[in-house]
């Protein structure tokens, strides 16, 4: 924790706001007031990949695969992204409490996530519209290969309000610098496979795959689309018929390179572009 004395340091922030020196300023105060390995800002939009507007670690693993894995398409299958999609309510999240029930034996978890050294995660997240929001993540990784205490928690709760207050004001009007028409993952994807792979899937099917990327068992499957778990095992049996496969792994090295940006498969199996 730093030795900047933290009513300082938030005067520090008040006082950068719309500046370029604003997230450093930021970092500071939140590193003499809570207690953290890693820091990240990250913002996501409807229209465009994500924007890191800034990391610090003091292990290079945590984020070197960030703009050319995590922004690449990666971030599809990140809990925290998911607070995005479903406009969660302003406040802080742990990891933890937002992910799948089996996001732990996930592909993305086991190839992407774990190469970060992270151990535990929390977010600030603050919906600045319908189309942008920006999450604060704060992260213990291998630097302590430690997990937030419910003090931490507590501490990271009580400022969450004021953190998420100085990035509404910063960030009033943040936009992609490349913003592009609104895309429906699941038909990028099913129009992505059917040329490149002739694999032919049904909407539900490719609503399935997704899911089963991101997490979700079965019954959590059944529970967000509003289906009966055996319905949802009728899919998943269809979609592995159709995909000629016969595991979960399997399917992630056929679908991860088609949630790409760029619209055109990886180069290696099971890797996103390479930026």
């Amino acid at each position: 924790m730093s030795t900047v004395e933290a009513p300082d340091a938030l005067s520090a922030a008040i006082m950068a706001i719309g500046s370029e020196g604003f997230g450093d300023a930021l970092y500071k105060w939140l590193d003499a007031t809570c207690s953290f390995d890693n820091f990240a800002i990250i913002a996501f939009f409807r229209r465009s990949s994500p924007m890191v507007l800034m990391t610090h670690a003091r292990d290079s693993r945590v984020f070197e695969r960030i703009d050319s894995h995590y922004v690449k398409g990666a971030y599809l299958l990140d809990p925290f992204y998911g607070l995005h999609q479903s406009r969660a309510a302003d406040g802080l999240y742990r990891l933890t409490d937002v992910a799948p029930d089996q996001f732990q034996r996930n592909e993305y978890f086991k190839s992407y996530y774990t190469n970060t050294t992270l151990t535990d995660e929390l977010a600030f997240y603050a919906g600045l519209s319908p189309m942008s929001s920006i999450t604060v993540c704060l992260g213990r990784d291998a630097t302590t290969a430690s997990r937030f205490s419910s003090k931490d928690f507590g501490t990271a709760k009580y400022v969450a309000p004021i953190v998420n207050a100085l990035v509404r004001r910063n960030w009033p009007d943040l936009k992609p610098s490349n913003e592009k028409k609104p895309e429906d993952i699941v038909a990028q994807l099913r129009q992505r496979l059917s040329v490149e792979q002739d694999i032919g899937l049904s909407p539900r099917q490719a609503q399935v795959a997704l899911l089963i990327l991101q997490g979700h068992s079965s019954i959590s499957i059944g529970l967000t689309l509003g289906i009966s778990p055996q319905t949802v095992k009728v899919l998943r049996k269809q979609l592995y018929r159709k995909c000629h496969i016969s595991s979960q792994g399997e399917l992630y090295y056929l679908i991860a390179p088609y949630l790409s940006e760029s619209g055109q498969p990886a180069g290696k199996q099971g890797q996103f572009p390479a930026g």
